[in-house]
């Protein structure tokens, strides 16, 4: 068979192009945990917002990539002069990925089941406030709450309180159906999940046409995978050692930002002897904070002494309440009548932060006494034990979402603090309005879980990413727990 030259040569365009129109509308990214199911309403794990926020599901407000909170599904709202009244006017013409329309309905059954006796919401406190939701009509709620709240459109824009149908619930947690710019297509367990526009979207629509989250726990092949360019983008790259590297080549872009992600020692408060507060203190002070960032994150990370982001702006320099002295640490367990130390164990989710710097923390307590049995769990083990469980001594976890210093009220968390003291705090946190009256009392609440030494606090969580050059749109920053492909497109 012959061809003619024009014709080859046409073919050879044809395969170019269609080879750049491919390259330019679909994009591979990798992320070191995979999600242990897809509902965001229902878990604590980051990994699911890594996937779904913004880009399967919506809540009525949402976060940008410089933290601001901006509207969501709702496309107004007014607030009642006593501050107990917020009335949503949603946006007309949103529909789920199932062709269902969203309606005030819907916003009623996301809201009431987050807040149900039986909810298993991560966040549940984050509506506990909520006495009412009143449909007012198909466009139209009111949500009616028992004491005014500062903080509660930022707690709206959460991940735990997107805007679910009753009609998909039962299979959310494999076949997630939101109103977002990408619908949910195929997830191989253990490999990926991908996903495909929305060409129904509601608002301003993705510019790519699919993406695949690759999920790659393991540093060395997480590096191995960029440097191939088998993937487009690693956000949370676990191996900052290979960051010069990836600097060097002008293949790629290196992202460095700041997180929400205070990274702390947890410990068992209600654990013996950890319920002691000299014990706990010990345990502080046996931390080299610069020595773990240095050592596991290789000089990424910000020092912190208590559980806040040190770029907020209510934020306190608390860390020289648990300096690193390992003799006062001795000498508070001698105090404790535990002069000869203790064992206790010490589980490890698959973060590079919490395995290699596990082992950093142990030879540090091993120093002054304390022994530690090291236990590698995965991301649904650790869950299970450790935040459900709550069989643990101590742990390594970085916090991620925004601003949450109020999960110390709650005795329950897995860490078991929840003092009346702290509650009290946070009671008053959320009836005040006034932003000078409330950065005063967030600093209160700083110094007390720093001055009964809750947990260790470690450091902030520094957001490193990895794309190639011509990726744009990538949050540099992580306001919040998510990898928002939204705006994310190809450079020409």
């Amino acid at each position: 068979m012959k061809f003619s030259a024009k014709a080859v040569i046409l073919a050879s365009a044809w395969t170019l192009s269609a080879g750049l129109a491919q390259a330019q509308t679909s994009i591979t990214v990798g992320s070191q945990l995979e999600p242990p199911h897809l509902d965001p309403t229902s878990a604590a794990a980051g990994a699911i917002d890594n996937v779904v926020y913004s880009n399967i599901f919506e809540g009525l407000t949402r976060f940008m990539a410089d933290g601001s909170v901006v509207a969501g599904l709702a496309e107004s709202w007014e607030i009642s002069d006593d501050g107990l009244t917020y009335t949503f006017k949603l946006h007309d013409g949103v529909t789920f990925h199932d062709g269902t329309g969203m309606d005030a309905e819907d916003v009623k059954f996301s809201l009431d089941r987050a807040r149900a006796e039986d909810s298993t919401n991560a966040q549940k406190p984050l509506f506990a406030g909520i006495t009412d939701v009143t449909v007012i009509d198909p466009l139209t709620v009111q949500v009616t709450l028992s004491e005014p709240n500062g903080n509660f459109l930022f707690n709206m824009a959460w991940g735990d309180a997107v805007i679910v149908a009753p009609e998909s619930i039962e299979t959310i947690t494999s076949n997630p159906i939101g109103t977002g710019a990408f619908k949910f297509a195929d997830w191989v367990q253990g490999d990926r999940i991908e996903i495909v526009r929305n060409d129904d979207y509601w608002g301003t629509p993705a510019k790519l046409e699919s993406a695949t989250f690759k999920f790659i726990n393991d540093p060395t092949a997480a590096f191995g995978a960029m440097m191939a360019e088998d993937i487009d983008a690693f956000i949370g790259f676990p191996a900052p050692e290979n960051l010069p590297q990836f600097e060097a080549d002008p293949r790629f872009t290196v992202l460095v930002g700041s997180t929400e992600g205070e990274t702390i020692l947890a410990i068992n408060n209600k654990m013996p002897p950890m319920d002691n507060i000299l014990v706990r203190q010990a345990i502080t002070h046996a931390i080299d904070r610069q020595a773990i960032i240095d050592g596991a994150m290789f000089g990424y990370g910000t020092p912190i002494g208590t559980h806040f982001a040190p770029h907020n702006p209510a934020y306190v320099d608390l860390t020289g309440n648990s300096e690193y002295d390992p003799e006062k640490s001795k000498a508070l367990l001698a105090e404790a009548g535990l002069a000869d130390g203790f064992t206790t164990t010490l589980k490890l989710p698959p973060p590079s932060y919490a395995r290699r710097g596990g082992e950093i923390i142990a030879a540090q307590l091993r120093a002054v006494g304390i022994e530690t049995e090291i236990t590698n769990l995965e991301w649904a083990q650790w869950l299970e034990e450790a935040f459900r469980g709550k069989d643990f001594g101590m742990t390594i976890v970085s916090h991620t979402e925004p601003m949450d210093i109020g999960i110390y009220g709650n005795p329950d968390y897995y860490f078991q603090y929840g003092t009346e003291e702290f509650q009290a705090i946070m009671t008053e946190l959320n009836s005040t309005t006034d932003p000078d009256a409330r950065n005063a009392l967030m600093a209160d609440a700083q110094r007390n879980i720093s001055e009964n030494y809750v947990n260790g606090y470690l450091f902030q969580l520094a957001a490193l990413g990895v794309a190639k050059a011509n990726v744009v749109g990538i949050w540099t920053n992580q306001p919040t727990q998510a990898i928002d492909l939204t705006a994310v497109y190809w450079a020409e």
